[in-house]
């Protein structure tokens, strides 16, 4: 009797999901300060920010890991005189072992919960370096990466739909 419940244990240990964070890295990091050191002599109290982000993955060789790589370009502009004041790149990956999810809800893992776990690193590495360059520490504002998630959903919709009508 044990030795069924055993197998039974077994088998439903096999099929639970399993997602879990291996490993972060950076990489690739620049920083770009092109108008110091005059920049530092102006008073920017409300900079222009321009952030856009990017994501990718890729399923890497071997058994369910993914390479998510989150990327950020952030261009801070002075407001009076429009000249750049510091640009930061980044691309921040992290490895996941992600086992048992089912198809339908893969897409959804590697786009809203990789980079949720992901986010509060970025963001910290981000601000570190633009301290080290000088500057105010750059906080980024928090992220929906579910309803971007969402709305990327949408828009393939809307756009298969135009393509067979």
């Amino acid at each position: 009797m044990s030795e069924q419940a055993d197998d039974k244990q077994q088998e439903g240990a096999a099929e639970t999901p399993v997602f879990r964070l291996q490993k972060m890295f950076v990489k690739d990091l620049s920083f770009e300060s092109p108008n110091a050191p005059e920049v530092f002599m102006g008073d920017a109290k409300d900079p222009k920010v321009e952030v856009n982000m990017g994501l990718k993955n890729k399923k890497l060789a071997g058994d369910d890991n993914y390479e998510v790589t989150f990327s950020v370009t952030a261009k801070i502009t002075d407001n009076k005189s429009d000249k750049t004041m510091f640009i930061i790149e980044i691309e921040h990956s992290g490895i996941f072992l992600i086992k048992n999810v089912p198809e339908q809800h893969l897409s959804a893992v590697l786009a809203v919960e990789c980079p949720t776990l992901m986010f509060p690193f970025t963001r910290q590495i981000i601000s570190q370096i633009s301290v080290d360059g000088g500057f105010m520490p750059f906080l980024m504002e928090p992220v929906n990466f579910l309803g971007l998630f969402q709305n990327s959903q949408k828009q393939r919709a809307e756009q298969q739909k135009e393509k067979s009508n």
